[in-house]
């Protein structure tokens, strides 16, 4: 169920009068002025360390600190990192780490101020993946990766994932987990959205009939049931991330990305146990070399650590504030409420005390993901593939609630729409549209 809290910001801008020739009031040129100096309280330094050990050289990370959404506009400054778990081969996690951000900023649309654009991110990480994932399949079949991707605008952490790489945050003295596992092992619901798709998940069998391992999708073996790729295994093993969008206090906070050669040894707060007090390259490589003494060097073992520093020289981890419940996984947040303050006013100026969820969202159907409710819907033009980005002729689009299994049930001019190519995508991606046969469980596993 996805979930949103958004505060009032007043528009940023200079000139001293109205179109009318009508001076500004004295109250909102000082209301700016606040606006403004708040902004650039609100993004923090950013400290960052990278430190891997190869088995089969399939995790690729990436890493952008400094990039615009508006080239030569400091103030659209935001930073991207990424890590890609590649399996049967390196195709797909080269291919994303290209060309996902890429997706990213081409489904947001152009010249939206700070808060629009924030509140624009969620679906258009969404229709990134897809695209991604769509247009991967014209390079290959085999290869697929896990994608856990950061993105990070002043105090706001916006976290797109699939497959088993996680993202957790240390902030306030307490673990939150930004990512979830799509590993059928931890998740009823995806073993449901996949055997009702056409799917067959269950385990290797073996000589009489014994059945071993994970929880796997036949054909192929894979033990995931989201990642980008895989196009041999099934289109049900879909390329639709969970999605989380948060804010820090101004206390900042350490984030650590990492493979699942990292997190099948350590649990979240042994990672940060290990390496607190550590600058994040240092504390890298504490994670990564403590994941490998437990349990060997047993498949790429890969950890991002990012710093969210409050001020210059004075970083937020090593000393972190102790609070109740210190160690326990946080997955519920606090949320603003119109009985927090009362104005929109006092709201916006308000700095939250812990981390504070502003979205999230898991559900796999493209119908939901992509109908972004009010004032999110408004930012996106109509006639554009919500997925691809081409223009449509009116006549062109199809309903993203379109279902060509259910003919009586349509809703044809109810965007937003997609393009015919990425109709069909999503079709069979719900398993309306069968595109390969399955087989044996005997097969050989993908990961």
């Amino acid at each position: 169920m996805s979930t949103r809290s958004r505060s009032v910001q007043g528009n940023v801008g200079g000139g001293g009068s109205t179109a009318g020739g009508s001076a500004v009031p004295l109250a909102v040129l000082l209301r700016r002025e606040v606006v403004s100096e708040r902004t650039a309280a609100e993004r923090p330094e950013l400290q960052h360390g990278l430190f891997s050990q190869a088995k089969k050289g399939e995790d690729f990370v990436f890493l952008k600190p400094d990039c615009e959404r508006l080239p030569g506009v400091p103030s659209s400054s935001f930073s991207a990192f990424g890590l890609f778990d590649g399996h049967n081969g390196n195709g797909a996690a080269i291919y994303t780490k290209e060309n996902l951000l890429n997706n990213i900023l081409g489904a947001v649309p152009a010249d939206l101020n700070r808060e629009d654009w924030l509140a624009a991110l969620p679906r258009a990480m969404v229709a990134a993946f897809v695209k991604t994932d769509k247009d991967f399949q014209t390079v290959a079949r085999s290869s697929g990766t896990t994608v856990t991707f950061v993105i990070i605008d002043g105090l706001v952490v916006t976290v797109a994932s699939v497959g088993d790489s996680r993202c957790v945050l240390e902030a306030e003295g307490s673990i939150y987990q930004l990512s979830s596992d799509h590993r059928f092992d931890a998740s009823k619901e995806e073993v449901d959205r996949v055997t009702e798709a056409g799917g067959d998940v269950g385990r290797l069998n073996v000589v009489g009939g014994a059945e071993i391992g994970p929880l796997r999708c036949w054909p192929g073996g894979l033990c995931l049931s989201r990642t980008i790729g895989d196009q041999d295994v099934g289109e049900f093993i879909v390329p639709v991330p969970l999605v989380k969008q948060v804010k820090l206090s101004t206390a900042g906070g350490r984030l650590i990305i990492s493979s699942d050669g990292v997190w099948d040894a350590l649990t979240a707060e042994q990672a940060l146990n290990c390496s607190r007090g550590l600058p994040p390259e240092a504390a890298a490589e504490q994670i990564v070399k403590e994941a490998v003494h437990s349990k060997g060097l047993r498949d790429d073992t890969t950890c991002i650590v990012v710093d969210l520093v409050p001020e210059k020289g004075n970083p937020a981890m090593s000393a972190p504030k102790k609070q109740p419940g210190m160690g326990v996984f946080k997955n519920m947040f606090r949320k603003k409420t119109s009985s927090d303050s009362s104005s929109h006013a006092d709201r916006e100026y308000m700095d939250p005390d812990v981390v504070e969820e502003i979205f999230e969202d898991e559900c796999a159907l493209l119908s939901r993901r992509l109908d972004s409710e009010y004032p999110v819907r408004n930012m996106f033009k109509l006639f554009i593939c919500a997925i691809c980005q081409v223009e449509l002729k009116p006549n062109q689009g199809i309903s993203v609630h379109e279902d060509s299994s259910q003919p009586g049930n349509l809703r044809r001019w109810d965007g937003p729409f997609l393009c015919q190519s990425c109709q069909e995508k999503k079709e069979a991606m719900e398993g309306k549209r069968r595109s390969r046969d399955s087989s044996s469980r005997n097969s050989g596993s993908s990961e």
